[in-house]
């Protein structure tokens, strides 16, 4: 395989450095965001409270001058909340739609888990579709249209895990992690003045967002690359300690993700190392493993990781 130098994209590269105005240490996180957001897709942060899940959707938003959404999510929270519904206004005798905070370009579904599986469900048209339907009606949401989701560990009380239906819907499930100590020291020299977010300015529009989505499906994926990316998902479905493999979705996501990324390093072609980095936030949380490998503190990233060493990585030249 011949490998060049990767470059950013010279206006992707500005947003990337433009988040890290506000977040500190979390450059992979972000970039991962952005590679979800030119795929179409959705993410799913999964983290303890306070090492700035929320923070960083803040920025991505800013720093694309999207429309920014949040939902809170909450036990007593209704569908309606999520989608928006028709209230009926007596002095045009006719019924209104209120739209809902899904009604955005970028959505925040804050603790995802922390509503009932019900209200989860209401998420699941527009992640798939991009529409929503209130009362028979099907409204297309604007582009682009992105949900980022937060959750908090699913070992945490007052907690619904989320259904395989749903976790599919995310192309890529991300940690945050916590600051090294050097991090945390210059996280709190930045904060002694101000929360910097407040003053993040846009780096791109929204139009020139949805053109660049556009661009990333122009991206070329060689034969043997695809081929390569089926046999990794075939791997989950065969493997002795999993119980559930990843579904054709989660091979279209893979794909989708490696266009995006390097797009994002300025190319237009996948190479392997592409789908080999994504693979394990593509894939991990699209399986189900079988009970003996939990007891064995075997964890559904080290699994992926270990069928990716397994499989031969195909020779492509450029």
């Amino acid at each position: 395989m011949v490998q060049k130098i990767d470059t950013l994209h010279p206006i992707l590269g500005n947003v990337l450095d433009n988040i890290d105005k506000v977040m500190i240490g979390k450059r992979d996180v972000a970039t991962l965001s952005l590679v979800a957001l030119l795929a179409e897709g959705h993410v799913l942060l999964e983290d303890v409270p306070g090492v700035g899940k929320t923070m960083m959707v803040r920025a991505l938003a800013k720093s694309v001058s999207a429309d920014f959404k949040r939902i809170q999510f909450t036990p007593d929270l209704l569908p309606s909340d999520v989608t928006g519904v028709s209230i009926y206004n007596p002095k045009d005798l006719q019924f209104e739609f209120r739209p809902g905070p899904i009604m955005g370009n970028i959505v925040l579904a804050d603790e995802i888990n922390r509503t009932s599986p019900k209200t989860q469900a209401a998420l699941l048209e527009g992640m798939e579709e991009a529409s929503v339907t209130v009362d028979g009606v099907t409204r297309p949401l604007s582009k682009p249209f992105f949900v980022m989701a937060t959750q908090n560990p699913i070992e945490y009380e007052g907690t619904y895990p989320l259904p395989e239906a749903q976790l599919d819907r995310f192309i890529l499930k991300l940690r945050m992690g916590y600051p090294s100590q050097d991090e945390e020291l210059d996280m709190l020299a930045r904060m002694e003045a101000g929360q910097p977010i407040h003053e993040l300015e846009p780096v791109i529009s929204t139009q020139e967002l949805v053109e660049f989505q556009k661009q990333v499906k122009e991206v070329s994926v060689d034969v043997s690359i695809r081929q390569y990316i089926v046999n990794i998902v075939n791997q989950t479905r065969t493997h002795h300690g999993i119980y559930l493999g990843a579904s054709p979705r989660g091979g279209i996501s893979l794909m989708r993700a490696a266009q995006a990324f390097a797009f994002i390093h300025n190319r237009d072609y996948v190479v392997p190392d592409d789908v080999k980095y994504l693979a394990p936030y593509t894939l991990s949380h699209r399986i189900i493993l079988k009970s003996e490998a939990k007891f064995e503190g075997v964890t559904a990233e080290q699994l992926v990781k270990q069928l990716i060493d397994q499989i031969k990585v195909p020779l492509v030249r450029y």
